[in-house]
């Protein structure tokens, strides 16, 4: 994720900031500039126009109607067709927000949500709602377990651009007696919607493409039946040598959920080093001054470099920092993973596909 700050007063903002803590003005994530932005109410109260802008002729917005439940602050331009932003135009199915755990968990969905959508905007990717696409759009359903006693489940997971999210996952009890179930070494909301986007995106870049028999080349062929090996996977277990070739046991289980594992690792790498980058961040450990592969200046735009060895570069030296700060706060490591170069190919694969949406 890129800094964001004030334009009107230099104040650093976070992403889901609808209001600047110094200046007071109100503000509002512009999709199409990928900008925070200060805003400024027009006379009826509720359309606003960017701070800075003509007062004239310059464009006005609104809030998303979700930014009245604490759930959005990104804008929708007034002469928009739909009246939702467009992250919230991706949601067909929202919880019961009667229930206050509901309205709590919905929240914490759409921050992680809105930082996925932020990231395929940034890639230059299609995102566009099944209401405008039926065929090749995206949906959203958040739904909680219907009778969790009797072992009704919600099963988080992919189906033909429709992504359904248990809203256990929001909890953080919850997810973390799932992860510790699963023997899983991450276990995050934002990881869930990248991971389950990324099946989406397979049919959008790799189906019926050119790229389909390189990617048979690198993660297998998905040819083979779905279900058998997911249950064979649950039966036996992940091949001993599974580390060397997959970022995850449950990787090795199906070329789809290898290309989805590998894909939600791809964009925790995009957006953590652009963090990084924003920060002016270098990584210089002063015990290691002839090992070159721990050191690293963080000085490129991650989502503009087409070399991804490049990306590789600066990401080893970055975790290896952010898991040595972890551990001296007794915290567990922020990424537990090591990148093969079996893994690292099949990444370059993905990089090279987003790269010639563009």
């Amino acid at each position: 994720m890129q800094l964001f700050k004030c334009t009107h007063c230099g104040q650093l903002l976070y992403f889901e900031n609808d209001k600047c803590e110094k200046c007071t003005y109100p503000l509002g994530f512009e999709s199409k500039q990928l900008q925070l932005v200060p805003l400024v109410p027009e006379a009826d109260g509720h359309t606003f126009r960017l701070y800075g802008a003509s007062p004239s002729d310059g464009p006005t917005y609104t809030y998303c109607p979700n930014h009245a439940e604490g759930a959005c602050n990104w804008l929708v331009p007034t002469t928009s067709m739909g009246s939702f932003c467009t992250a919230c135009a991706l949601n067909r199915t929202i919880p019961n927000l009667e229930q206050p755990e509901h309205r709590t968990r919905w929240r914490r969905l759409e921050v992680a949500k809105h930082r996925l959508v932020y990231s395929l905007l940034r890639m230059g990717l299609p995102v566009v709602s099944k209401a405008v696409d039926p065929e090749r759009g995206l949906w959203f359903d958040f739904l909680a377990d219907p009778n969790p006693e009797a072992g009704e489940r919600v099963m988080t997971g992919h189906d033909e651009g429709l992504i359904t999210i248990n809203i256990a996952e929001a909890d953080d009890i919850e997810r973390e007696m799932a992860r510790k179930a699963m023997a899983e070494l991450y276990r995050t909301l934002l990881g869930h919607f990248r991971h389950e986007v990324g099946h989406y995106y397979w049919d959008r870049l790799i189906d019926n493409t050119p790229h389909l028999e390189e990617f048979r080349a690198l993660f297998g062929d998905e040819q083979q039946d779905y279900g058998d090996a997911l249950k064979r996977h649950y039966a036996q277990g992940a091949p001993p040598d599974w580390a060397q070739h997959f970022i995850s046991s449950y990787a090795s289980s199906h070329p789809w959920e290898d290309w989805a594992e590998t894909w939600a690792h791809y964009l925790h790498i995009l957006d953590t080093l652009q963090t990084a980058h924003a920060f002016g961040l270098s990584v210089n450990p002063v015990v290691a001054e002839e090992n070159h592969f721990l050191r690293a200046t963080i000085s490129e735009e991650p989502y503009e470099q087409a070399n991804f060895q490049r990306i590789m570069d600066h990401w080893l030296p970055l975790t290896f920092a952010m898991n040595s700060l972890n551990r001296s706060m007794g915290q567990p490591d922020p990424y537990p993973f090591i990148i093969t170069p079996a893994v690292t190919e099949k990444m370059a694969f993905i990089h090279k596909v987003c790269q010639e949406v563009n």
